[in-house]
């Protein structure tokens, strides 16, 4: 069976670079990984002719042999590597710029796996006022989160050495460990992944490769949050050991209890306290509202705990070009020291409703008499 041309296997010119090939390796190692193509035994053989392909274009001596006599040339001196599984693969190449080609295509770092875990989330906490959250604001947060170590570089180990190969796992950072027909491949115990044991820790990030450092960063409060609010800043947690993405950091809100105004979703309520005289003659007094204080008109006969709704005047509602209401409670509020003339006029007026009962009054007054007159004379029902 006639044998693939490399550069056809990788669909590039004979003359192309080493980035160039690197480039196309990438592309169909991410179209025929295993991961993506679970079962498929075509992709994965297809997988493992575009490793060998590069294991020999990427390296000049065995393209120069390859150019001039083809795969002859290369079974004459010594051959190609012929990898057995994708897990062979996948601890093959040597480091390009830190990273193995398979950790910088599917997401690795330090380690050799199939794919590095991101980072740690983190959070923040952010109080607020009930005006800033009502408006929307720009807020500047400061929080803590590790940070590549400027004295190693991220390595880990002490400038002027370098990391060693695992000598449990081969420098793969995975194990893979076979029982009948089946294999199991874990993170080696040793190195943890990283394919490297370091011998000679640096002294300032003791070989973590990450010391911790505080961060300032802006955050937008979109207008109507509430406490319990989570915003996320994407790719502002905690590195990757492996390589992999940062974690997130999220900012929990609270917003602060106002004086005035009680919260009630997307409602604000607002108690208010009228006078007997305002409430029973209606007048007109000034309220607060998240724009300042405003005039509103108390009908005459408002009673205790009677609402006046201001509409749209609440809490604007978060992705929506809608706010909620200002809702007015007013209560009666009874002076507790009265003057001489103050009480002469409550005395003429308490005269006055007393021979022209109120219908509430009238109302309640009569129950009662009912209820006086059915009990006693139950009570003396019994008696007898």
């Amino acid at each position: 069976m006639a044998k693939l041309d490399y550069y056809e296997v990788l669909g590039v010119h004979k003359k192309a670079s080493k980035d160039e090939i690197t480039s196309a390796y990438r592309k169909m190692a991410m179209k025929y990984h295993p991961d993506r193509n679970p079962g498929n035994a075509e992709a994965a053989e297809q997988f493992k002719i575009c490793a060998a392909a590069y294991e020999v274009l990427s390296s000049d001596d065995k393209r120069t042999i390859y150019d001039q006599y083809g795969h002859s040339g290369l079974e004459a001196n010594g051959g190609s590597t012929q990898f057995r599984d994708v897990n062979d693969i996948f601890g093959a190449f040597g480091d390009i710029f830190g990273e193995t080609i398979l950790g910088s295509i599917f997401g690795g770092g330090r380690g050799r796996g199939r794919g590095a875990a991101p980072g740690d989330d983190i959070r923040c906490n952010l109080t607020i006022d009930l005006h800033e959250a009502a408006r929307g604001i720009t807020k500047e947060i400061t929080f803590r989160r590790h940070e590549t170590c400027q004295t190693c570089g991220g390595t880990g180990s002490k400038p002027g050495t370098v990391a060693e190969r695992c000598p449990y796992c081969g420098g793969h950072g995975r194990i893979t460990q076979s029982t009948g027909f089946f294999s199991i491949q874990s993170t080696c115990p040793k190195c943890r992944g990283a394919g490297a044991v370091i011998t000679d820790p640096c002294p300032d990030c003791r070989g973590a490769g990450l010391i911790p450092k505080t961060v300032s960063r802006e955050i937008k409060i979109p207008a109507g949050v509430d406490t319990g609010t989570r915003l996320r800043l994407q790719g502002e947690g905690e590195k990757s050991p492996e390589g992999g993405v940062p974690g997130d950091c999220y900012v929990f809100i609270t917003v602060k209890q106002h004086l005035l105004f009680q919260r009630d979703g997307e409602h604000l309520i607002c108690r208010v306290p009228i006078g007997y005289a305002q409430a029973a003659l209606g007048a007109e007094i000034e309220v607060p509202t998240l724009d300042g204080p405003e005039k509103i008109k108390i009908p005459a006969g408002t009673q205790n705990n009677d609402v006046i709704t201001l509409r749209g005047r609440g809490m604007p509602v978060p992705r929506r070009s809608i706010a909620g209401d200002l809702l007015i409670q007013v209560y009666i509020e009874v002076p507790r020291k009265l003057g001489t003339e103050h009480k002469d006029l409550l005395r003429k007026l308490a005269k006055m409703e007393g021979e022209n009962v109120l219908p509430e009054r009238k109302s309640f007054f009569g129950k009662l008499g009912e209820f006086v007159s059915e009990f006693f004379g139950e009570k003396n029902t019994e008696s007898k």
